[in-house]
């Protein structure tokens, strides 16, 4: 996985938040070097660039304010992100952990170690993304099997079928329609929502 990791790090759109300084030059440089595809941006920018893979962001007790705005204005999935620190104090370190932080890099930043940062935290963030798809996956089940299992009481109310009966009842409109019973279920629900006389009377004018 290591190896994938380091092939997949060469195109990757890498974000420097960094003065621009001969510091800064040289991180792009080696970052450039490795494969990278580098971006520069001093001061902090107001937001993160959406087409961003990783984002390596100096954090200073100073602009605590803009680095947490920065680091909190992506849209959909965070970018990796690595932070470079001067101290390790209690009050940076705080700012590493609520920027979400998956590497931190000593700053002034030397080439070496840099890859290791690279590739740890770009393991961690795929890592993060496998499981938050595995999550997402799940409860989508779960929200699959809860539209099921209300359709079946819906079902079993108003037709009096047994509880197997109303499965199967579901099963077979999902198949003769060619849609997933889960999705068939909710026609079913939106149906018995929609013919309910309790809902059909608040369609009604109302009293003053």
């Amino acid at each position: 996985m290591a190896m994938q990791i380091l092939r997949d790090l060469k195109g990757l759109n890498v974000l420097v938040v960094h003065p621009a300084d001969a510091e800064g030059r040289s991180l792009t440089e080696h970052l450039r070097r490795i494969g990278c595809r580098v971006e520069a941006q001093w001061p902090v920018p107001d937001r993160i660039p959406s087409h961003c893979d990783i984002v390596m962001l100096v954090v200073e007790q100073e602009s605590r304010d803009l680095v947490l705005r920065f680091a909190r204005s992506y849209d959909g999935v965070p970018p990796t992100l690595i932070a470079m620190v001067d101290y390790e104090n209690p009050s940076t370190l705080q700012m590493v952990l609520e920027i979400g932080a998956l590497a931190v890099v000593e700053r002034p930043v030397r080439p070496f170690g840099l890859l290791t940062n690279l590739t740890i935290a770009r393991s961690l963030w795929l890592e993060r993304a496998e499981h938050g798809k595995r999550l997402a996956k799940v409860e989508r089940k779960l929200a699959g099997v809860q539209k099921i299992q209300k359709a079946k009481s819906i079902l079993m109310e108003r037709q009096g079928l047994s509880e197997e009966e109303a499965y199967q009842t579901i099963r077979k409109q999902a198949m003769s329609k060619r849609v997933p019973m889960d999705e068939m279920a909710l026609a079913i629900i939106n149906a018995h929502d929609l013919l309910n006389p309790q809902n059909l009377l608040n369609f009604g004018p109302k009293r003053g």
